[in-house]
């Protein structure tokens, strides 16, 4: 007779610790039933993951799924293992009736990482039981200090559970006690017969015993150890699973588990795990044959189960020798081995053990999902030279340590412990916005109904480059009306923007999340004081909308003026992190976008990047973990942003992403945009170049020498204009990774603030004056002069000519340091020109990176990393006189004078931290930025 069906007759359960697609689906566990007696089913995420990494059995449930949507790895293998655990049950589901529910189960496990998480382990619990929806399903909980509570919980619910990870008796008490606990709970909850319905399994693991154990043993015998101590090896793990079944027959006998017997309670029985025999000194059924007795289960691996029905001899041995089985646990403790502390160390180590299993099976799914995700997901290529050792160094343990899933927990401690949980928002934002679709779409029908001919976004910083990179990417759309965005307080920006506005067809939308920044108020002060000259001040209030944080000044301002509309952002959520809130939505909406299908693209990014995906194969922690790597150990922390015509402007909003979070405590990534590419003998070793491509334009040439000449080169492949979403999210996550390797908080911004602490200082004196302090330059020349503090001027030395100055300025200059140009005019093309030729000319001589920004537009963005940063920067500040200066509605003070308060404060702070700045200030912006060009040409020459 057939050896594993004679099991059955000992009182002892066959069960397979192996599921799979095929197994099912081609009939096999239905042979192994009628075969062999087998009489359930295990299954892990390691045995999941050979199933589905190493066939193609689940491909074309996975390419169905992603073609009627995407959804996160998780949530694909819960999918896929769902549906084969549904089915193994059907299968099974004969033997559970025969048995009258005795026998027949099929398990599935809670996630590996929730094994020291209680409320966690019960909340995933009941979602598969209700998921499956099948009665022979067991949910596998380890016996962990957390999984016990958890157990009694769920046996309190009426759930059958599978202990796992039990290497002690110890251990096997507490989870016998939380079992018939949590069927007392069960009675009083919901009736006395409702324990009936309820089966319960122990997983008491054997092999790793022995294993852990024979290498003490060797351990203390080649330190000299009595020879009869090898005796014990092979015999240890046998011993302690025979003290575990006589507790539970001494269990069993007890007057609490007799009452609840008597009203149709299953006993939990032992089961037997790990029974593969890992020493090939032993016999390979050596597991089976030494633990057999009845009201137990025995869960074999195929190949063991094909052993013991080859040449297995069944016979009741559980109760045998149980003298010789305590005086094997005996003296092993007499030898000074403890199997208490292996035992413990063996739960960790599972654990992490099926963690990892865990990993290797979502990294499996992931995989999968990006081959049959296609172009609908940007792809990201690398190249990082010398440095991709250390960078997969690091994601290996990013993915040991779960420091992903930190990161979507929200445990503060990934990065300096303060307050960065509070600003996770961003982290779902996209599902939240999908939800809430209707007041987008609302809105956007509410903007075309009213035939508005313009558009203007009044904000700064994140409220208006997000906004900015949609407008430039897709561009004017039929039917829609031209949309415009002031973040300037130069009074010529503010003249050139509403000449080209019909001001009774333009609706304003005010960005502001905490409705106090300096810059919106004012712009909406003086637009609205526009409108009520132009339209009335009873329509004025339908030219307005608001984008704010609930409760906010903004909030207030826009009810008391009447506003047409006012929208919310997650207050959780930063301006830089915002694009993908309100705050971009809005905006796009006016724009005439899908904000649907923005959204909806952009989820996949969401579920690329999402916790449960390895670091490894996560895109947004991958980059991140390159740009820290590279940073940290390559002095590689200049992020050269390149891009095809269609992309150019993430460059500006991905500035203020990475400088805004990175730079602070003398540390940061700097980010360098809009500089135009050349051959690799202008640059410096302190580059990684980001290249973003849309697939229709050639690469710049310089960009494979670059590569060629070994700096790291990522290159992001946009097949569609609405995946700037994905890449908005792929470059949000990374940024935050890179804060959690450089050890700062990527969501505040303590330099910015002390400028503008500085600059409300000097409007608050100009409020009472109506001017701001006379200042005196250290030097004059034709129309150009210069100022700074008594330590720049001192290292600066004396000098005869401007160039001679700007010459000894930028010869402060190292290897390693980059130059910033801070101009504070009007940004128009022609002052672009002039001084990117003075931005290239410092590059090329200096061999450095060279950023550009418009103040004060830069101040809420570069200007954190400028002031905060590494101390690696050589600013030239420049600042003009506004002949045509406009006045802020309610106020003394001007447009201009708030631009001049706003550089001073900057030159100020940027002194203080002791940065190597000088400002120029031109009597005339145009003559005076030729001028200028000029003597930096001279400065600059060979």
């Amino acid at each position: 007779m057939n050896p594993l069906k004679q099991l059955g007759g000992f009182g002892q359960a066959v069960w397979l610790d192996y599921v799979s697609r095929g197994l099912i689906e081609r009939g096999e566990l239905t042979t192994l039933v009628e075969r062999d007696g087998l009489t359930g089913v295990t299954s892990n995420p390691s045995i999941f993951e050979k199933a589905i990494g190493h066939s193609d059995e689940y491909d074309s449930d996975l390419q169905n799924v992603l073609k009627g949507g995407d959804a996160d790895v998780g949530a694909l293998f819960e999918h896929l293992a769902v549906g084969d655990i549904r089915k193994g049950a059907d299968a099974l589901r004969p033997v559970y009736d025969e048995t009258k529910g005795a026998d027949g189960y099929i398990s599935l496990e809670v996630s590996p990482y929730l094994a020291n998480d209680t409320q966690g382990t019960i909340e995933e619990a009941r979602a598969l039981w209700k998921t499956v929806d099948r009665p022979n399903l067991m949910i596998k909980v380890p016996g962990t200090q957390a999984g016990v509570p958890a157990i009694r919980a769920l046996i309190g619910q009426g759930m059958n559970i599978n202990v796992t990870l039990l290497f002690s008796v110890a251990a096997y008490k507490q989870v016998a006690e939380a079992y018939i606990a949590g069927l007392e709970d069960l009675a009083k909850a919901k009736g006395a017969d409702a324990v009936s319905k309820v089966a319960s399994v122990a997983s008491f693991f054997v092999s790793r015993i022995d294993a852990k154990i024979d290498a003490a043993i060797d351990a203390k015998l080649a330190d000299g150890a009595d020879p009869r101590l090898a005796e014990l090896k092979g015999k240890v793990a046998i011993a302690n699973a025979k003290m575990a079944y006589r507790y539970y027959q001494e269990l069993i006998r007890t007057e609490r588990w007799q009452a609840l017997a008597r009203n149709g309670a299953r006993v939990q029985r032992l089961l037997w795990a790990s029974t593969g025999t890992k020493s090939k000194a032993y016999s390979d059924v050596l597991y089976i044959e030494e633990l057999i007795g009845r009201d137990t289960v025995n869960t074999m691996p195929p190949a063991t189960m094909d052993a013991f029905r080859d040449h297995g001899t069944p016979r009741n041995s559980l109760e045998e020798n149980l003298d010789a089985a305590e005086g094997v646990l005996e003296r092993l403790k007499r030898s000074g081995i403890s199997l208490d502390e292996i035992t413990t160390q063996l739960v960790a180590d599972g654990v992490d053990l099926f963690a990892a299993a865990a990993d290797a099976l979502y990294g499996a799914v992931a995989k999968q999902r990006a081959k049959f995700s296609g172009d609908q997901l940007v792809g990201v290529r690398e190249g990082f030279g010398a440095a991709a050792k250390t960078i997969d160094e690091t994601l290996a343990e990013w993915t040991k340590d779960g420091k992903t899933r930190r990161l979507w927990r929200g445990d503060k401690t990934l990065w300096t412990g303060t307050d960065e949980d509070k600003w996770l928002g961003w982290l779902d934002i996209v599902a939240a916005e999908l939800d809430d679709i209707a007041v987008v779409k609302s809105f956007a029908k509410e903007v075309r109904d009213q035939d508005w001919r313009h558009v203007v976004l009044l904000g700064m910083g994140g409220s208006s480059l997000g906004p900015a990179v949609l407008q430039e990417t897709f561009g004017a759309q039929t039917g829609w009306p031209e949309f415009h965005m002031l973040d300037s307080t130069d009074s010529s920006q503010i003249h050139t923007l509403e000449d080209t506005l019909d001001l009774a067809s333009t609706l304003f939308i005010v960005s502001s999340k905490s409705g106090s920044t300096l810059e919106p108020n004012i712009f909406k002060d003086y637009f609205h004081q526009r409108i009520v000259e132009t339209v009335g001040a009873d329509k004025a209030g339908r030219h307005f909308v608001a984008v704010t944080d609930p409760g906010s000044a903004m909030e207030t301002a826009a009810k008391d003026e009447g506003f047409a509309d006012i929208f919310f952002g997650r207050p959780s959520i930063g301006g830089r992190y915002s694009v993908l809130s309100k705050f971009g939505l809005v905006p796009a909406a006016a724009l005439g976008l899908d904000v649907e299908r923005l959204l909806t693209t952009t989820q996949r990014m969401v579920n690329s990047c999402a916790a449960s995906v390895p670091a490894a194969l996560n895109p947004g922690a991958r980059l991140g973990v390159a740009l820290g790597r590279l940073a940290l150990d390559h002095g590689r922390d200049k992020i050269t942003i390149i891009a095809a015509p269609t992309y150019a402007s993430v460059g500006a909003w991905a500035e203020q992403l990475i400088a805004e979070s990175t730079g602070k405590q003398g540390r940061g990534l700097i980010p360098v945009d809009g500089e135009a590419l050349t051959t690799p003998e202008h640059y410096g070793q302190d580059r990684v170049f980001l290249y973003l491509g849309d697939g229709k334009t050639a690469e710049p040439a310089p960009l494979h020498a670059l590569e060629a000449a070994g700096h790291p080169v990522v290159r992001i492949d946009i097949a569609d204009p609405y995946q700037v979403g994905q890449v908005f999210y792929l470059l949000e996550m990374a940024i935050a990774v890179a804060g959690a390797l450089l050890n700062i908080n990527p969501f505040d911004q303590p330099d910015v603030e002390a400028s503008k602490i500085k600059t409300r200082e000097l409007t608050s004196a100009a409020e009472k004056t109506g001017a701001l302090p006379d200042e005196t330059p250290f030097f004059r020349e034709g129309g150009l002069a210069l100022f700074a503090d008594d330590a720049n001027v001192a290292q600066l030395g004396q000098h005869k000519t401007v160039a001679d100055y700007l010459r000894a300025h930028f010869d402060r200059v190292k290897p390693g340091d980059y130059g910033a140009l801070l101009a504070y005019v009007e940004r128009n093309p022609a002052h672009h020109q002039l001084l990117e030729v003075a931005r290239e000319r410092l590059r090329d001589t200096k061999q450095v990176a060279t950023c550009l920004g418009f103040g004060p537009r830069f101040l809420h963005s570069t200007g954190q990393a400028y002031k905060g940063g590494p101390n690696s920067g050589v600013f030239l500040q420049i600042t003009a006189d506004h002949g045509d200066d406009l006045a802020v509605p309610g106020k003394r003070y001007s447009f201009g004078i708030v631009e001049a308060a706003q550089a001073r404060a900057d030159l100020s702070v940027l002194s203080e931290r002791g940065r190597r700045v000088l400002r120029v200030h031109l009597a005339d912006v145009g003559h005076g930025l030729e001028t200028l060009g000029q003597a930096l040409k001279q400065a600059l020459s060979n």
